[in-house]
């Protein structure tokens, strides 16, 4: 089985057109999406409905929750603030009752076999779950929620990362950044987890994560940030992946 996982679109239109033109010729089962639909960008609507047009599983991220706080009178524009004017009452009421997890739970050999999907961590939905957080935290996380996979995204940095505990083994697969990514790459990132019946907990090699980088109109993104309201740094951050 193939399951494409993708997060942190960020209103980014121009990343996410490309991202499902990308993710078609891949011969995937399932989809997911990891939140962050919004925020630094100005296709909030155009992005939230294409995902909702699609019937795309999703969760939500910190930038989808901070629509649950009250709009506030704001001398200078924000990126949150701007965002709020610009989502439709429609889109907001969807965002604000996103999930936080979705776990998916499959048995291989008699063995359950289960991944949970969070936007930061177990801990807290704007958790930075880096590649060297702890081992004990990021196992006892684990353990609590009896994950074998925990997906997640935040970071917009990915990775694979393969613990052990005791005679099993676990996996924390940090899917980057559709609509921003940070680490020094302008193309657009997403992950394919890749299952079968030797996916079982005793196995350190239960998946295979393939990430996938395709390119995008970095440019058409970017200058629409300036040629709004929103800060400028923001499409500067997008020519350089940072």
């Amino acid at each position: 089985m193939r399951i494409a996982f993708f997060s942190d679109i960020h209103a980014n239109l121009p990343a996410l057109d490309a991202f499902f033109k990308d993710v078609e010729s891949e011969h995937i089962d399932a989809i997911y999406c990891l939140g962050d639909l919004v925020g630094y960008n100005v296709w909030p609507n155009e992005v939230v409905n294409e995902i909702r047009k699609r019937n795309i599983p999703t969760i939500m991220g910190n930038h989808d929750e901070a629509l649950l706080l009250p709009a506030v009178q704001e001398s200078t524009p924000s990126n949150r603030g701007l965002t709020r004017s610009l989502v439709s009452t429609k889109n907001r009421d969807y965002l604000i009752n996103l999930p936080r997890h979705l776990a998916l739970n499959f048995m291989t050999k008699h063995e359950p076999f289960n991944l949970l999907m969070v936007h930061g961590s177990v801990k807290a939905i704007n958790d930075y779950m880096v590649e060297d957080y702890p081992e004990a935290d990021v196992l006892q996380m684990m353990q609590s929620q009896h994950a074998d996979v925990l997906l997640c995204g935040h970071t917009h940095k990915p990775f694979h990362r393969v613990l052990k505990s005791k005679n099993v083994y676990k996996h924390v697969v940090n899917i980057g950044s559709v609509g921003k990514p940070k680490d020094g790459d302008t193309r657009l990132c997403y992950a394919i987890l890749e299952l079968n019946q030797n996916s079982t907990p005793t196995n350190p090699k239960a998946i295979k994560v393939i990430f996938k980088r395709a390119e995008y109109d970095v440019e058409k993104a970017a200058k629409a940030i300036e040629s709004s309201a929103f800060n400028i740094a923001y499409a500067e951050a997008l020519r350089i992946a940072k």
